[in-house]
């Protein structure tokens, strides 16, 4: 049975129709199936989905990236990955079910794969704690990640998580360290690391996994520091104003491409990544080999700078860049080009003021 969200009203009738249609059994019993009219119908849907998907707001991209028919991790670690073997446990406290984590093959060589996996059904949401992982889980993949690093190993990550677990026994087994030092392996890692955030990217629980050399969207996806309904508590003590925290937080695929936050956006089937499964997974495949490849000639230092740079990078017109003094090995600020000439009138004012009154002058002398 299909899921509809609130905006999709007009294309569930139509699909209630079409499905009318194609049954043989009318009111007067066994009738021919009228294939033209069911052509014509769905075409009326296709329509439909591309004016509706084109046009959503950022809230309702939310509830999109939420959908509960939406592909998990499970569903892309079982169609992309082959001889996929998984571990368990932080060697510390227990194995945490909200992460799936292991070893697997992606175009004849091996992965670390990562996927924060919410569930499919409510007994499988319950044991996975709705994707929202304890410090037992990033702590397994701080293991794991070191483990790949070891040999060599590329990571890819599948982010898909409304924050991490804020119950009082995660906070008593150092929930804050774990999501700090996952985001400290991620980020020191010399081996590439690739994130998918394939439905909600939600607060630290999202980027103690995605502080990597590449982050990648899906369409309907979205990356955000907390949830809209969240924000709206906060800024307007209204949970209702959803829809205006949603718009302000730009957390939408679009709007952190051009932020610079994230490096590429999936283009999902018509009407999501729900409708159509395969093709989805083929196109989440073929970008995560694209990226690894991209990859395949750097050294581990080259693979570190190109991520270290990538998020210093972020918010700044230039951002920092590799020293260019024959002592430095590390990175300088490149000022940009508009800060320098605000930053030079600032500090010379007085001597462009000068300047000015004794043009001013001038020019009055000459008409006199």
């Amino acid at each position: 049975m299909k899921n509809y969200l609130d905006f999709e009203k007009e294309i569930k009738s139509l699909e209630d129709k079409i499905d009318t249609l194609k049954s043989p059994f009318g009111s007067e019993g066994i009738s021919e199936v009228d294939t033209k009219k069911i052509r014509e119908t769905q075409d009326q849907i296709n329509e439909k989905l591309k004016e509706t998907y084109e046009n959503l707001n950022s809230w309702e991209r939310t509830l999109v990236a939420r959908h509960e028919d939406r592909p998990k991790a499970n569903f892309y670690i079982e169609k992309i990955f082959s001889n996929f073997s998984p571990l368990s446990g932080d060697r510390f406290f227990g194995d945490d079910k909200s992460v799936i984590a292991g070893f697997g093959i992606l175009d004849k060589k091996s992965v670390l794969v990562i996927g924060q996996e919410k569930g499919e059904d409510l007994n499988s949401r319950i044991e996975r704690n709705f994707g929202m992982m304890k410090p037992e889980g990033y702590r397994k993949c701080i293991r794991l990640m070191k483990l790949a690093e070891r040999f060599g190993i590329p990571v890819i990550s599948f982010i898909d998580t409304p924050g991490a677990y804020p119950g009082v026994g995660a906070e008593q087994r150092g929930q804050a360290s774990a999501i700090a030092n996952s985001i400290e392996s991620s980020m020191s890692l010399t081996v590439p690391n690739i994130s998918i955030i394939i439905g909600e990217g939600g607060s630290g629980g999202a980027v103690a996994l995605a502080s990597s050399n590449k982050v990648i969207m899906l369409e309907n996806s979205i990356y955000s520091v907390i949830s809209p309904e969240g924000c709206a508590s906060i800024l307007w003590r209204d949970p209702s104003k959803s829809l205006q925290a949603a718009e302000a937080m730009k957390l939408t695929a679009k709007d952190l491409l051009n932020l610079g936050i994230i490096d590429e956006i999936i283009k999902e089937p018509l009407g999501g990544a729900h409708r159509n499964t395969e093709v989805i997974a083929e196109e989440v495949k073929l970008s995560i080999i694209k990226n690894l490849k991209f990859f395949e000639n750097l050294s581990k230092e080259e693979i570190y700078q190109h991520r270290k740079e990538k998020f210093l990078k972020i918010g700044r017109d230039k951002g920092f860049v590799k020293s260019s003094h024959s002592y430095g090995h590390g990175l300088e600020y490149q000022e940009p080009g508009f800060a320098k000439v605000k930053r030079h009138l600032s500090n010379n004012k007085y001597i462009y003021v000068g300047l000015a009154l004794v043009f001013l002058v001038s020019i009055i002398a000459a008409f006199n």
